[in-house]
């Protein structure tokens, strides 16, 4: 693991280069708000100016046609700072929302080329903070905190001018003192940041582990978990209050070190400022005129606290969105990589050996040759490496050596997503989206006419139970389809793989959630699936790959058998051994019904 000073120093610069280019992205907005912020600001000084024309002239010399100029002047300087204020408001509004958008949608297009073995080790819930919650904070960036903090600092420096022009030695008492309140803000906020950053995580944890919490609300059921789930969520919830209970300790002292320094300005200018009209060096008018300034001068100091607060936590939201998108992408190397227009679906496997773990090889050198349009069954004990190979079929991961060739050429040269435009799958655990029926069977292949969906819907016998739902194929089935059986639903991921019509098929256990009467129904539609394509199947019930051109006996990684179910029963080996032992299961369910078969 990285020494934590160097992962901070790299993650801050990665910060900055992200906080400029967002406000690069919005620099015409940026601009014409800090033109409005000027015309606001400038308008808003012209009331506090009137304070000493007011008392020394039009009262105190007793000036009194000066009265109606000042009241006129000053009420038009209202209406264009509040005009311009209004203006601030929507424009720099609307930028904040458009960069929030922008950078939602340019995470989440990042996650969705991540590789499948990064999502292995990442949360759902935490992936989702950091796409909408992380990316609210750029609010703070490219809306009012920053052109409001530029608009302080300008107030300030006029003001700092009048009030060196009003009286020099009083300035610098007064400047003295808000320039050590400043050093203590950057302090505080070099403290406040990491809190910020804790705080995301932390609350990324929380929604990752109730996004779990409420995705498996049955299996908490099931096992009586709610004291368990509650204590977790409650422990989740208790950290998130220590470090807001943290950060709100460093806001509340930054907030009162401003009351603080307030006070301390008060007190130097009640002394050294009445001191000042008693000798003469200065008028009544400008010690209220002076005061009036000092208020616009503090008042931007005191106002980095809430702004610098906010920025921190876009920083603090920026810095864990920079983590997602520094993660390599599977398509980093796209434009290096080989066309795949077609696909014939000849595969061939080269003294593959794959890890998932580094010295804990899943597949052992691993060689075996697919022709194209033939089906290769892949047969073994739980945990024998049969899901791995077809995941690396299905380029999901890499081999660590060797080289698996697709129509002669290596895959792992090959546009994954043109190859993959030519994969079909049906997995043991297929997930349905919150959708219609006919939605969920449309994926297959975007933009699907309506009676290409019915048709692929028959062949996998599908339409046998849509049509006594009431919406028929306008039936909502639900979130992962909870409103269908496992039954249902695998027929329906059979009809999105009929659909998408492709050149390789992976079948995953693709009848584990069928019962024998809607297996061998539905057996008919596979083997229409299967016809003239390359076809990758996994499945415990042996009885359903009689028919493959090869099977591949899998334990430990490798391949220990394989050949035809009449050369392997011949054999008298581990797919004899695995095929007697299942027919003893399946005599005895028979002999007691009701027991279901388990896997060999």
């Amino acid at each position: 693991m990285s020494p934590p000073p160097k992962r901070k120093k790299y993650t801050l610069s990665a910060v900055w280069r992200e906080a400029r280019d967002l406000l690069v992205a919005n620099r015409k907005r940026l601009l014409i708000g800090l033109g409005l912020m000027l015309i606001s600001r400038a308008a808003g000084l012209v009331l506090p100016a009137s304070v000493k024309p007011l008392i020394d002239e039009v009262i105190g010399k007793s000036r009194h046609e000066l009265l109606l100029w000042l009241a006129l002047a000053a009420g038009t300087a209202t209406v264009i700072q509040a005009v311009a204020g209004f203006a601030l408001g929507q424009l720099l509004g609307v930028a904040a929302q458009h960069a929030i958008n922008d950078m939602r949608k340019r995470v989440q297009d990042h996650v969705l080329r991540l590789p499948v073995a990064w999502f292995d080790s990442h949360q759902t819930g935490q992936l989702i903070s950091r796409i909408m919650t992380d990316a609210e904070g750029i609010r703070n960036l490219v809306g009012n905190g920053i052109v409001q903090l530029v608009g302080g600092l300008v107030t300030a420096a006029f003001a700092l001018v009048v009030l060196f022009w009003l009286n020099w030695h009083l300035t610098i008492v007064v400047l003295v003192v808000l320039l050590g309140f400043g050093a203590t803000m950057a302090f505080a906020f070099s403290r406040l940041r990491p809190l910020f950053r804790e705080r995301g995580k932390i609350q990324a944890d929380i929604t990752g582990r109730l996004n779990e919490t409420l995705g498996g609300i049955r299996v908490v059921k099931a096992y009586v978990a709610e004291e368990r789930e509650r204590s977790a969520f409650t422990a989740g919830v208790d950290r998130l209050f220590a470090n807001v209970r943290r950060s709100m300790t460093g806001v509340s002292a930054l907030t009162s070190a401003s009351t603080l320094v307030t006070a301390v300005v008060g007190v130097a200018m009640m002394t050294l400022g009445g001191r000042a009209v008693i000798a003469g060096t200065m008028s009544t008018g400008d010690l209220i005129t002076y005061a009036v300034f000092v208020g616009l001068l503090a008042a931007p100091v005191v106002q980095i606290a809430s702004i610098g607060t906010q920025v921190s936590e876009a920083f603090a939201g920026l810095d864990r969105i920079r983590e997602v998108l520094e993660s390599p992408t599977e398509d980093a190397d796209a434009a290096t990589r080989l066309p795949c227009p077609t696909v014939h679906g000849e595969i061939i496997f080269q003294g593959v050996t794959f890890a998932y773990n580094s010295g804990q090889p899943v597949l052992r050198d691993i060689s075996c040759t697919v022709p194209a349009g033939s089906t290769v069954a892949l047969v073994g004990s739980s945990g024998s490496g049969k899901s791995t190979l077809v995941s690396l079929v299905m380029a999901f991961n890499r081999p660590a050596s060797g080289m698996i060739t697709v129509d002669g050429r290596d895959l792992s040269t090959l546009r994954l997503a043109d190859y993959r435009a030519h994969l079909g799958v049906v997995m043991q655990d297929n997930f349905l989206f919150d959708g219609t029926v006919a939605d969920n069977i449309a994926f297959g292949r975007n933009g699907a006419e309506r009676s290409e969906i019915i048709e692929a819907a028959q062949l996998a016998y599908c339409d046998e139970f849509v049509s006594g739902f009431p919406d028929g194929y306008d039936t909502i089935v639900g979130e992962r389809g909870i409103k269908l059986s496992g039954g249902q639903r695998q027929r329906i991921a059979i009809a999105r793989a009929l659909l998408a019509n492709p050149r390789i098929m992976i079948l995953d256990e693709a009848t584990s959630s069928l019962d024998s009467e809607s297996e061998a129904a539905i057996q008919q539609g596979l083997a229409r699936l299967q016809a003239g394509r390359t076809c990758f199947t996994i499945a415990h019930r042996l009885s359903t790959i009689r028919a493959a051109d090869q099977i591949l006996v899998l334990e430990a990684g490798a391949i220990v058998e394989r050949g035809t179910h009449e050369e392997l029963m011949a054999n008298a080996g581990r797919y004899r051994q695995l095929h007697d032992r299942q027919y003893q299961v399946e005599q005895n369910r028979y002999a007691n019904p009701g027991e279901e078969p388990r896997a060999p």
